[in-house]
């Protein structure tokens, strides 16, 4: 099971750069924030991978044997071809499959109203006491379950949960961004919760569809899926009570 490195690693170094840069050290405080999760990160992959291996995935040790093929010179047209028809354009298949109705998904709640309120909004107020258990708020944690598809459009989906916007809303500025997430209660520990969250939390529609399509097994696609997200929830639960216990905001 592997946690590093997120999709939306970009989303980590600006959060990061805003709310995690105070003080003499400035940004080389958030930049060791953001190298301190992806190393704790690589300690959860080879902690989990040392326990799997003795319990759930318990068995007769195996070997890898690779035979390798008689070398030829490489063809530039067929390495273009092949890489475009059956890697990326799986990799696209997938992405489509899985993305498109989500992404309907998402217009939907942004656009239909029920007493003149969005039922994005009607989810994140539904989603908020689980929310702030782990540090973070409704519209966050709805934002990671619409962002199945892909990672990238999780601060997105947040910023228009918090615009109340009919469609996916991006920021100009840092700045900007800044100024929207501090009028919606950010701070520090939210900050925190949210890299450490954004980290461990689910992999991607597409990644799990790999792991089910390499593993042949449901089961391994569903453990690549809890896995992670338990072990993100638990930690966040356990640093927002931690760093709300001593103070800091």
């Amino acid at each position: 099971m592997m946690f590093p490195i997120p999709c939306g690693f970009p989303s980590l170094l600006v959060i990061a750069a805003m709310f995690c840069s105070a003080g003499a050290l400035g940004t080389l405080q958030s930049a060791l924030i953001v190298t301190g999760l992806v190393l704790c990160s690589i300690g959860c992959t080879l902690a989990m991978s040392f326990l799997l291996s003795r319990t759930v995935l318990k068995g007769e040790p195996s070997s890898y044997v690779l035979e390798l093929p008689p070398y030829r010179r490489p063809q530039l047209g067929r390495i273009l071809v092949r890489s475009l028809t059956e890697r990326i354009g799986k990799v696209l298949w997938r992405a489509v499959i899985v993305a498109a109705p989500m992404n309907l998904l998402i217009w939907l709640l942004a656009n239909i109203q029920l007493h003149g309120t969005a039922l994005l909004q009607y989810a994140a107020d539904a989603l908020a006491p689980l929310g702030e258990l782990l540090g973070l708020d409704g519209v966050l944690l709805m934002a990671f379950i619409l962002g199945l598809p892909a990672n990238e459009i999780i601060l997105p989906v947040a910023l228009t949960g918090y615009t109340g916007a009919s469609v996916l809303t991006d920021y100009a500025s840092a700045g900007e961004l800044h100024s929207l997430l501090a009028q919606h209660g950010w701070n520090s520990v939210t900050a925190v919760c949210f890299l450490v969250f954004m980290l461990f939390h689910a992999p991607c529609a597409t990644t799990l569809l790999t792991i089910r399509k390499e593993t042949g097994s449901t089961r391994c696609m569903l453990l690549g899926w809890l896995l992670p997200l338990t072990v993100g929830g638990t930690l966040c639960i356990l640093l927002h009570g931690v760093l709300t216990a001593v103070g800091v905001a």
